[in-house]
């Protein structure tokens, strides 16, 4: 019997005031940066507010499968965040309910918010898509003395090419025109040139008012005599001011939709797969037809009867092109190269043509193929999201909107960027489909089941000495001694006992280097397959200590000074890569990774000698010392 406890609704409640209100930040968030991208697109449109309404009613259906993950991330980071930071994780974990437990409610509700944006993604979300695109290119035809681009001719005018030169945003001045107008035929074209201009809608938008300073007009003239087939010379006109009236609707006309069945985000998943076969199968009938064009054309045989075959065999002639070639004039030599030249470069373009044909179907079935898979992925986000967010939270246990929101960030950052890239190379059909679309989650899961099971198991992740500890282990760094003088001494050093153990210990690193001859490279078959634990250097190194660590009671300045010099030595480093032997012999066996660890062990060994030289130097240093007391 399922039997809902009262810590789960009480995490469910908080998780849930938090989850409703960073969504819709995050849906703000995400709202305004869309907005941003085609901002162009509505300032300065005249745009009514019914339309605006459906432009942000849509963008917003449209983001919100992208909100929800960035939303669970965050909701789930402050929820236990905020319970860590007010000691209720800990009160929860002493009544002896585990962090899992405690993630149960959370667990549940992500599911169905996972399924939800599923369900999102393939019923409404095309829908909203659609009407988005459609939104976009209306706006884009809309105005379009906003829309003239400079440099280039701009046909989006009836029966007009216009061209710019320079525009002046401010004042809506264009400089530099030539407009070529035609109405019905090439007979009656227009061009004008004028060194400035204006466009300007008229009050009921159904006309363009051109405005034109300082031009000329070339205009060629019907002859009425002539039934209107001949052209008399062109009549040239130069003005000061003209203003010419041209035809255009103003008024905001929505797209036909069915110019965007190509799109396959407006597409539930049964339709791109109904798609994807139909495209599939258009294409197979025009590769099949190209196949047929190319054997006939190219690997055709030529229709003989049976009785010139039979005096061809009787023959026993083979044709060689080259014979026949050589017996032809210069002339038709030079014309059979020319006719060959000239098919190939044919042959060529044709086949330029096909493969656009065919990339351009492979184009549209891989972004297919990414939409269907993105509406998976984009829904298993929200369950990793929250196995980041809600250990993470009780890892850290700072609510607010501080650290928070920084480590949301960092984490959607990491996210958006993995996915663009996967969707872009997978696009582009650099990658394949599955690796670029699952790159992010495949990134992501890993790192959720690390901080899941670091919070379960009580383990310090952002313990900073612990990774600076293990860094400097494997780079081979040291920390320098640093040892200050005490305000209160209880016991004084044995500074005669102390001396004599120092001497000993000189006598023993004497004896180890004559023995071990640290600068020589080691026996890679003892390093790697017979270890040998060097207990001798073990032993010097904790007799060094002890003397160290009386020492430091001392008040004397010198003496602090020089057991400052002492290098803290490596005492296993310089005999093998790892404590684990089948570790040790797997090293050895790839390569490269056996040698650089063989380097890298000798570089410790000279290491340790240089070491026992500073030891030895600052034994001699203390004893004087001592003996000068």
């Amino acid at each position: 019997m399922l039997r809902i406890k009262k810590l789960d609704i009480f995490i469910a409640k908080q998780f849930g005031l938090l989850f409703v209100g960073t969504f819709f930040i995050c849906q703000f968030v995400l709202m305004m940066q869309f907005l941003w991208r085609y901002i162009d697109e509505l300032i300065g449109k005249g745009l009514t507010m019914d339309v605006m309404a459906q432009f942000f009613w849509y963008m917003g259906l449209m983001l919100v499968p992208q909100a929800l993950p960035l939303a669970i991330l965050l909701s789930s980071l402050m929820t236990f965040g905020n319970l860590g930071e007010s000691s209720e994780l800990t009160a929860i974990k002493a009544a002896g309910i585990s962090l899992m437990q405690s993630f149960r409610s959370l667990i549940f509700i992500t599911i169905l918010i996972m399924f939800g944006s599923f369900y999102f993604q393939n019923n409404i979300g095309p829908k909203s898509n659609l009407k988005i695109a459609q939104l976009l290119i209306s706006m884009k035809q809309k105005s379009p003395e906003l829309e003239i681009p400079e440099g280039i001719f701009y046909d989006g005018i009836p029966n007009c090419n216009l061209y710019v030169q320079k525009k002046d945003l401010k004042t809506g001045k264009l400089y530099g025109i030539m407009i070529y107008r035609m109405t019905d035929s090439y007979e009656d074209a227009a061009i004008i040139l004028a060194d400035s201009g204006m466009l300007q809608s008229t009050a009921e938008k159904k006309h363009l008012v051109l405005s034109l300073w300082s031009g000329e007009w070339f205009e060629n003239m019907q002859s009425s005599e002539l039934a209107g087939s001949s052209s008399v010379p062109y009549r040239r006109e130069t003005f000061i001011s003209k203003k010419i009236i041209l035809d255009f609707d103003g008024d905001f006309n929505m797209t036909d939709a069915a110019s965007l069945s190509g799109n396959a985000k407006a597409k539930s998943l049964s339709k791109i797969y109904h798609d994807i076969d139909s495209i599939n199968q258009q294409y197979d009938s025009v590769g099949r037809a190209y196949l047929n064009d190319v054997n006939i054309r190219f690997y055709g045989q030529m229709q003989i009867d049976k009785k010139d075959s039979l005096q061809e065999i009787k023959k026993g002639e083979k044709l060689n092109f080259d014979t026949l070639y050589n017996r032809l004039p210069h002339e038709k030599k030079l014309m059979a190269l020319n006719q060959a030249q000239s098919t190939v470069q044919q042959e060529l373009s044709d086949l330029d043509f096909k493969s656009m044909v065919t990339s351009d179907a492979d184009y549209a079935i891989r972004q297919h193929k990414i939409e269907a898979i993105n509406k998976f992925t984009l829904s298993l986000v929200c369950l990793i999201f929250f196995f980041i967010g809600a250990p993470l939270g009780a890892i850290i246990r700072k609510g607010g909107l501080g650290i928070p929101v920084f480590i949301s960030v960092l984490v959607f950052i990491t996210f958006f960027i993995l996915d663009n890239t996967g969707f872009r190379m997978a696009r582009s059909g650099m990658w394949a489909i599955w690796f670029g679309k699952g790159l992010a989650p495949a990134v992501l899961a890993p790192l959720a089941i690390f901080v899941t099971y670091k919070a379960t198991n009580d383990s310090a992740v952002f313990n900073m000495d612990a990774y600076k500890e293990f860094f400097m282990k494997l780079l081979g760094l040291r920390q320098k001694r640093h040892i200050f003088g005490k305000e209160v001494i209880i016991t004084a050093p044995a500074y005669a006992e102390d001396a004599e153990r120092l001497a000993t210990i000189n006598e023993d690193v004497t004896a180890y280097n004559a023995e071990h001859k640290l600068v020589h490279l080691p026996n890679f078959v003892n390093v790697f397959f017979k270890y040998q634990p060097d207990h001798e250097i073990e032993r010097i190194s904790a007799e060094l200590e002890e003397v160290i660590e009386d020492l430091s009671n001392t008040s004397n300045k010198y003496v602090l000074h020089d057991i400052n010099q002492y290098p803290t030595l490596s005492t296993k480093a310089h005999t093998r890569p790892f404590e684990r032997k089948w570790l040790n012999i797997l090293a050895a066996i790839v390569f490269p990774v056996g040698t650089v660890l063989y380097l890298r062990m000798w570089r410790f060994r000279l290491r340790l000698f240089r070491d026992l030289k500073v030891i030895k130097q600052t034994n001699t240093d203390i004893i004087n010392r001592i003996k000068e007391m």
